[in-house]
């Protein structure tokens, strides 16, 4: 069992090894490409609530909260007709990083309330930082291979300190990029939460990224990567616990970022495309074209008569008129569930769910 590492006690020489700082480059090329590539699509919510969406999924899964995209989906559209417990939580998880991403954009900082504060929007509970002792990490033996801090006052000092490191760039002068690993990395040791330590840790990495005006909006997400590879994420955390591997951590986490800014791109890609097939061909076809439609069939993968209504300020009987033209035209599909029905966009679903 061993003691937390304090992060302002490391070198930050140590990370200047041809490997980091190859990885590094590469990995903040991708990561460029991604924020310039996500700025161009003409409505930022887009990407924000799809890939959002998306992330929600992943993350949850890791923590072994199971849903398909069609659930999520569904439950998105028509909550009050869908019951799906898991689901239900993942759409908490895209909400919490929404009120996290609000909090950066205002504050321009991470701190120990925001942190709380995401955590009781994943929980909807509202517990704190953890005052009753935490659980132990065992292998597979049953050996407590570590123990996170177990007494609330150590909690507090330990979040303060990790608060400092995240907002003052003067403590410890590496690249975002490094620093994102190391934080991630304190987070999840300290455990200061009581649930959800694992989801939270994994929104403020991309809040991170943010908040280091490396992306202008949250659109890159590890958890695809971390859930493909959980066995080395979690071998490599314990490793810097066991042996002060945190070279190889570090690393890790840049071939994460590098990765999944790649797939990401294509992903951004592959909706923009559609987006502007969609709306070339609905222009051309249907006296009601808009701006605002066409945002409103890739601002969400499911859409529904009172989300075209909403959008468009336009009557019931209106929107279904618009909607029922488009399934006819083959651009999205009619479903019916409970009383309602609900319309899916027949190229956007496929590229979120991976297919693309």
């Amino acid at each position: 069992m061993h003691m937390l590492a304090r992060l302002d006690h490391l070198d930050p020489a140590r990370f200047d090894t041809p490997a980091i700082l190859k990885k590094l480059a590469s990995a903040s090329r991708q990561l460029a490409e991604l924020k310039g590539i996500a700025a161009a699509i003409p409505n930022q919510e887009i990407p924000i609530n799809t890939l959002g969406l998306k992330e929600a999924k992943d993350s949850s899964e890791i923590e072994n909260i199971v849903t398909t995209h069609d659930e999520l989906f569904k439950d998105d559209v028509l909550p009050e007709a869908f019951a799906n417990p898991a689901a239900k939580e993942v759409l908490r998880y895209r909400q919490a990083l929404r009120v996290g991403f609000e909090q950066v954009r205002e504050s321009g900082l991470i701190t120990s309330n925001h942190i709380v504060h995401i955590q009781s929007e994943l929980e909807r509970n509202n517990a704190g930082l953890r005052k009753l002792p935490g659980t132990a990490l065992k292998d597979r033996a049953g050996r407590v291979v570590y123990m996170p801090p177990q007494d609330p006052d150590e909690i507090v000092t330990l979040m303060r300190a990790l608060e400092r490191f995240v907002n003052e760039a003067e403590l410890f002068a590496v690249d975002p990029l490094i620093k994102m690993a190391l934080i991630h990395h304190q987070f999840e040791s300290i455990h200061s939460l009581y649930d959800g330590n694992g989801r939270t840790g994994r929104i403020l990495n991309v809040l991170y990224l943010v908040k280091e005006r490396l992306l202008d909006i949250p659109v890159l997400y590890l958890s695809s990567h971390i859930m493909r590879t959980k066995a080395d994420y979690y071998r490599l955390l314990q490793a810097v616990r066991d042996d002060d591997a945190w070279e190889e951590w570090v690393l890790y986490l840049l071939e994460a970022v590098e990765e999944t800014a790649g797939q990401t791109i294509e992903t951004i890609n592959a909706i923009k495309s559609a987006l502007f097939d969609y709306k070339h061909r609905i222009r051309e076809s249907y006296r009601f074209y808009s701006q605002d439609l066409i945002n409103n069939l890739f601002m969400h993968p499911y859409t529904k008569i009172e989300f075209v209504q909403r959008d468009l300020q336009v009557s019931r009987l209106t929107a279904t008129k618009y909607l029922d033209a488009l399934v006819e035209g083959g651009f999205i599909q009619k479903h019916k569930m409970g009383r309602g029905n609900y319309y899916v966009n027949t190229v956007l679903t496929p590229i979120l769910q991976g297919g693309k």
